[in-house]
């Protein structure tokens, strides 16, 4: 049976999610769009979707990246594995390591046969406890085309604000939101 034919969780039932890295053959691989390839060197096996010719561009650039600075390994676009049900439901990660102030900038999508289901709120909540975790990381960005309420809708109760606009030669317009990496602890309870 296939991931497109399995029945999809219920809508309510939490996700439990974690990302998984791609090494730099199975990236090639996947800007190439050779879907074969790619399941011969990932450590998951990956679905059509992550052939789709609209993320070409962002394969093609991590592969890039990998090659010009394989210390960046660790922190690009891997897979949203769902362990559970044994299947990759998208991809999530920063766009690099922790620039001089501390920023990484977090990415997800999700593949459509899974969306509305949890797994953005999974794979951000993957992406900002790993933020959390990092102490070299004091701010977690991400970038939202205005038309994408959806997005928007999801990183605003994390605590992201706005903090500007940007020209993504890739997607256009998009405004930058940020939210701190580091929580501050909780606070005891009165008495």
């Amino acid at each position: 049976m296939t991931d497109l034919h399995r029945p999809a969780p219920p809508r309510d039932a939490a996700k439990h999610v974690r990302i998984v890295p791609l090494s730099a053959a199975t990236l090639r691989a996947l800007a190439d769009g050779d879907l074969a390839a790619a399941n011969r060197t990932a450590a998951v096996t990956l679905t059509p979707y992550f052939v789709d010719p609209a993320w070409r561009g962002t394969w093609r650039r991590r592969s890039r990246q990998l090659e010009t600075d394989p210390a960046s390994a660790a922190w690009i676009t891997g897979v949203v594995w769902d362990a559970e049900r044994q299947i990759a439901v998208g991809r999530a990660g920063y766009h690099g390591p922790p620039d001089a102030r501390g920023m990484v900038e977090a990415g997800f999508a999700v593949d459509p046969a899974y969306r509305r289901l949890g797994y953005a709120r999974a794979a951000l909540e993957a992406l900002l406890e790993r933020a959390a975790a990092e102490p070299d990381v004091r701010v977690v960005r991400a970038t939202i085309r205005p038309d994408n309420i959806a997005s928007r809708r999801l990183v605003l109760p994390y605590g992201f604000v706005e903090i500007g606009e940007q020209w993504d030669d890739e997607d256009g317009l998009e405004t930058i939101y940020e939210v701190a990496a580091k929580r501050p602890p909780p606070k005891p309870p009165t008495a």
